[in-house]
């Protein structure tokens, strides 16, 4: 079985279709989508709209949660109180432009998809299994990663929330994924990017990287009314 996992959008129509496109040259059975459709990007709708077209299957993210249950806060992790102030004013923009119907939709996201692949028993969620905001990242201590999943009882665990791609193969013969971000990455240059995942004997992980129109979305950011911080941070890649 082959699959893709998309995740953490954020708004970022151009990135979402650029990356629909790069999966459908690459003969896989599903998509799925780990959370974070809106927020920072200002195509929250219409990337909803796409996913609903294309039928993808999504989990909630922290973002999702915040909009669609009409939140003060997203969960974020900011780094310093000028990002926080910037993160109020994505979230306000978010509310006050995501129709009622895709809130609703948002708002009706499940916490989890779980399914069989082979002999692997999958789980993607946005965060953790535990938490949509919890953070499983390069620093997570490697005795924590093995008892989450015997406690889920799940052999794959895939996430994203942090916005940066990895693949954890564990001692247990277990995996921890990260299907890195479409629309707001975090790995240091303004490709989008997602997983593909094999299931085998084992588990195999490739990360894919996409380029698509940057410079549109950054404008597009800068004349939405939405922070101009958050146009550098789409030309950077920096998340």
């Amino acid at each position: 079985m082959r699959i893709a996992v998309i995740s953490d959008i954020h708004g970022n129509l151009s990135a979402l279709q650029a990356v629909l496109k790069h999966i459908s040259r690459r003969e896989v059975e599903m998509i799925y989508c780990a959370g974070d459709l809106v927020g920072y990007v200002p195509f929250p709708n219409e990337v909803i709209d796409l996913l609903k077209e294309n039928k993808i299957p999504v989990v909630m993210g922290n973002y999702d949660d915040a909009i669609g249950n009409r939140r003060f806060i997203c969960g974020c992790d900011y780094k310093d109180e000028q990002a926080r102030a910037l993160g109020k004013k994505s979230i306000i923009w978010t509310r006050e432009n995501v129709t009622e119907k895709n809130k609703e939709y948002l708002r009706n996201l499940p916490a989890e998809i779980c399914f069989r692949a082979g002999k692997f028993d999958v789980m993607i969620v946005h965060g953790s299994p535990l938490q949509l905001n919890e953070y499983l990242d390069q620093g997570t201590k490697p005795d924590y990663l093995p008892e989450l999943l015997h406690i889920f009882q799940s052999d794959v665990l895939i996430c994203g929330h942090t916005q940066f791609p990895y693949h954890k193969a564990l001692n247990s013969g277990k995996h921890v994924i990260n299907a890195g971000s479409v629309g707001k990455p975090k790995h240091g240059d303004p490709h989008a990017s997602y997983v593909i995942i094999e299931f085998g004997n084992t588990v195999e992980v490739c990360v894919q990287k996409v380029a698509y129109n940057v410079e549109s979305m950054a404008m597009a950011v800068e004349i939405s009314g939405l922070p101009k911080e958050f146009a550098e941070v789409l030309r950077s890649g920096t998340g």
